[in-house]
């Protein structure tokens, strides 16, 4: 079988980037995507089709990837109806290069586009307190409360997404709601899933993300608008300490 135009020669994960083949660099992205905790330990990574889709990328490359990632014990794989790929470690000593080179490379765009997304996390719980129903503060206190009584790890990552979606429903504005999806899915290191970061103050971090979860639903259902955004804007600033942290401790290993 031919190769496809974006599926050049397997690649040391050691060369430089202007040498690195499509494969190398969606390896490296992978990589990075489970290093900082796009997905966790135990969960399943979207399908081969949906990761060629956000990465635009043939199937072949995400294919040549993941076996490299499984070669690596970060993925193992399961066939049948419930099969696909599933992460078993999250950060081994063969991460640090790909995620140094990952995030270094996009540093100044992963960075901006983070910045961005501060403000705009700001500006839509604003609009949410400005415009939330009685029927949203119900869902807000109780996405709050799923959260609160999630599982650290996967259950609290997806609780705190579920939680963040009734606040951008919450602020009955379509066009704030498009511009952060398209946001989201430019941080994204792979299919859009919100990073986690790594087992290492985990947990602290979610709690301290309880914390201003707290404030900022009490502050949208009470309507204090300046008070809600300024929570809000805080709050998305977690995920650039994320992103350093990963530069940082790839860095010094």
């Amino acid at each position: 079988m031919g190769k496809s135009k974006d599926d050049g020669p397997e690649g040391s994960l050691d060369m430089p980037l202007a040498a690195m083949s499509r494969a190398d660099e969606i390896t490296d992205r992978l990589i990075t995507a489970i290093a900082v905790g796009e997905y966790l330990p135990g969960a399943r990574l979207p399908s081969e089709r949906d990761l060629a889709k956000s990465l635009h990328v043939g199937r072949m490359t995400v294919r040549a990837a993941i076996g490299r990632l499984v070669d690596q014990g970060l993925l193992s794989t399961q066939r049948g109806r419930a099969g696909g790929s599933f992460v078993r470690e999250q950060w081994t000593a063969a991460s640090n290069a790909s995620v140094q080179r990952t995030l270094s490379s996009r540093w100044e765009s992963l960075r901006d586009t983070c910045e961005a997304m501060v403000h705009l996390h700001g500006t839509i719980a604003r609009a949410a307190a400005e415009n939330r129903t009685d029927a949203d503060a119900v869902v807000l206190k109780e996405r709050l409360e799923a959260y609160r009584e999630a599982e650290s790890g996967t259950a609290s990552q997806k609780a705190d997404a579920r939680l963040h979606t009734a606040i951008a429903e919450a602020s009955h504005n379509l066009t704030l709601k498009r511009i952060l999806l398209e946001l989201e899915a430019q941080i994204g290191l792979a299919a859009p899933a919100h990073l986690w970061g790594f087992p290492e103050g985990m947990r602290e971090m979610e709690l301290r993300a309880l914390a201003d979860h707290e404030r900022l639903v009490e502050a949208i259902c009470a309507k204090r608008h300046a008070e809600a955004a300024a929570i809000g804007l805080a709050h998305a600033r977690i995920d650039i300490e994320l992103l350093e942290a990963a530069l940082n401790r790839a860095g010094s290993n």
